[in-house]
């Protein structure tokens, strides 16, 4: 019986299917517990050197991760194989929203796209005629070609889902920033010089508003004006809270008007804007509990009370009516 076990081929893809779910897990745990060791190694060199040290160690990771997906896009690349999307603009502009800021984000998404698109069918293909009864034509062209949409649009997912995250992570810290950056603005530091205190303060707490004001102070010292340097800044993060505040500093520095004034009114706005969201979250639960109060317990509650007379009319009229 075990000798017959052996020789089937669903029972020894089913045995590879388990070695590899196996390892899989392995090396998923085995790097869980490396990546949670190495951040908190990580956050206590930040915390003792300020978080310059941390962020400069994190770009550098994040570029020799990099560097081995641009070599393989320029070797496709130099095969002939353009990677360039003729929408290179507005998928730079949704890769940036992202947290992909290197110039060769559009190729990678371009080639990771491409990949997916040819491997998904191909591995249904090859599991399918390892079977011991290979499916016939029409379904393997359907679900192949399920497939290979899956693989076209699920890095469009993935890209949205990471922006919606940053942009979200962006609005909940942005009011404190702004409390920040009045009392460093009160206390008689310029623009450029709130930003940067702020963004060095908030490195720890909120990391992603910090990346931001840090980004703007270093093109403000590169020479950008200021005017350039904030609509930037509000056109790199695609949040209509950021775009509003860069506009209103803008006209309030055209205008000559007192930024104190500006930051206190917009934090202000901000900071009801945070509550009524809350607000908006609190109203939508009784809604959204209602789905599985009324998929789940009315057909039991319906149940409970109609067996009963059902029985009975099972029991006593249907006999009767049969004579």
């Amino acid at each position: 019986m075990f000798a017959d076990l052996a020789l089937s081929p669903t029972v020894r893809l089913a045995f590879l299917v388990g070695v590899f779910a196996f390892v899989a897990v392995l090396v998923m745990l085995t790097s869980s517990i490396l990546f949670r060791r190495s951040a908190i190694r990580s956050r206590l060199t930040e915390m003792e050197s300020g978080g310059a040290v941390a962020s400069e160690g994190s770009a550098l990771r994040a570029e020799a991760l990099n560097s081995g997906w641009t070599r393989l896009a320029d070797t496709i690349e130099k095969r002939g194989i353009s990677l360039v999307d003729t929408r290179s603009d507005t998928q730079r502009a949704k890769l940036i929203a992202a947290g992909y800021k290197s110039p060769s984000a559009p190729r990678i998404f371009t080639l990771i796209r491409l990949v997916l698109t040819l491997a998904l069918p191909m591995i249904f293909v090859l599991f399918s005629f390892s079977a011991s009864e290979p499916p016939s034509l029409i379904k393997l062209y359907l679900i192949g070609s399920m497939l290979a949409l899956v693989g076209l649009y699920l890095p469009n997912l993935w890209v949205q889902a990471r922006a919606d995250r940053r942009q979200q992570a962006i609005v909940n810290g942005f009011p404190d920033s702004l409390d920040l950056m009045l009392v460093c603005v009160e206390a008689g530091l310029g623009l450029e010089a709130a930003f940067d205190r702020v963004g060095r303060e908030m490195a720890i707490s909120h990391p992603l508003v910090s990346e931001m004001l840090c980004l703007a102070v270093l093109e403000l010292r590169a020479g950008k004006s200021r005017e350039e340097a904030l609509r930037m800044m509000g056109e790199r993060n695609q949040i209509d809270d950021i775009r509003a505040f860069t506009t209103l500093l803008i006209q309030s520095d055209s205008l000559g008007s007192s930024i104190g004034t500006t930051l206190r009114v917009y934090a202000t706005e901000m900071r009801e804007k945070r509550r009524m969201r809350a607000e908006e979250k609190a109203h939508r639960l009784p809604v959204l509990l209602s789905i599985p109060l009324v998929a789940c317990m009315l057909p039991v509650m319906i149940g409970v009370l109609m067996l009963p007379a059902a029985i009975r009319v099972m029991r006593e009229v249907m006999p009767a009516l049969a004579g």
